[in-house]
């Protein structure tokens, strides 16, 4: 340990225990468009880590199986070659070994089907075992009365004891409709498979995708779970806009600048007591892992 470290904040527990040499840890990530993807923010992290990690499919869903296309209608592509070809909506299955890490991944993306959820869960869970799957984290987004210029707030709750332990997490307490995220989750916790839900709050008064902020505040929870540090900082930037463009939109508006003001104090009122404590040790530890990754010969970033 050099003296930079000896200064840091105790690092924030992953998903799992540090594999042994010569192990690794298979994570499946899933997230659905519709109804549990507000702003697209689940289902935009995913396809950034899908980028990231350069995955490779290596399975799907059969469309006709699950699908209403009157409801979620297929949609027509011009290809490079100027081709015009049919997408159809199905769920996709991908897989990326994360270099440098003892960790390989596993993208379930798609669309929310429209009959047979059991069936459908049925054939994920058999890519679980096939795979060969040690965690699963199942990743969502709902509407909520936050304001857009506060932290994104990101819920993490888990079915399973270790995960509850190990992460200080509590399970559940929600009671009402679920998604396809919640019967997959739960069809996984029946199986076995440890099970994480991440929950991002996307303001409700800006809906509508793309939603940056929130999807950089879900990468930044996954970067958490499994310890590989990201590069989002394009994808910072992005947010910084979008969180002005909202800004000058509410200026014009005095009833909605009136509305957003009560939340923000609603909101700063709530996380007075980890204004100095976790959330700020969680950006410091993500700042170390970053200055890491971009100084990979030095021993100490600060030096």
């Amino acid at each position: 340990m050099n003296e930079f470290d000896a200064d840091a904040p105790a690092p924030h527990p992953g998903l799992f225990p540090t594999p042994g040499p010569g192990e690794r840890v298979t994570v499946m990530l899933a997230a659905f468009e519709g109804w549990n993807d507000a702003g697209e923010a689940a289902t935009d992290a995913l396809r950034f880590l899908r980028r990231a990690f350069a995955a490779q499919r290596v399975g799907s869903i059969d469309a006709d199986d699950f699908y209403d296309f009157q409801f979620t209608r297929p949609t027509v592509r011009q290809t490079g070659s100027g081709r015009r070809r049919i997408k159809w909506p199905t769920t996709k299955v991908s897989t990326a070994r994360v270099e440098g890490q003892p960790v390989d991944l596993v993208f379930v993306q798609g669309t929310e089907p429209s009959y047979r959820w059991r069936a459908f869960t049925d054939e994920l869970i058999e890519y679980v075992d096939d795979l060969d799957i040690d965690y699963l984290i199942v990743v969502g987004a709902l509407l909520a009365d936050v304001p857009h210029s506060r932290p994104i707030p990101v819920t993490a709750t888990s079915e399973d004891d270790g995960l509850r332990e190990r992460l200080n997490l509590e399970a559940s307490q929600y009671e009402g409709p679920t998604g396809i995220v919640g019967v997959f989750a739960d069809a996984a916790d029946h199986h076995g498979t440890p099970t994480l839900s991440l929950w991002a709050a996307v303001p409700h008064y800006v809906a509508q995708s793309p939603s940056p902020k929130a999807q950089l505040a879900i990468l930044h929870r996954i970067e958490e779970l499994l310890q590989i540090p990201l590069d989002t900082n394009e994808l910072a930037e992005d947010a910084e806009a979008w969180e002005r463009g909202v800004n000058e939109l509410a200026t014009e508006d005095p009833e909605v600048a009136a509305y957003i003001h009560q939340l923000e104090e609603a909101k700063d009122t709530a996380d007075l007591p980890e204004a100095s404590g976790e959330s700020i040790a969680r950006e410091f530890e993500r700042y170390l892992k970053r200055r890491g990754k971009e100084n990979p010969g030095r021993d100490n970033p600060a030096g």
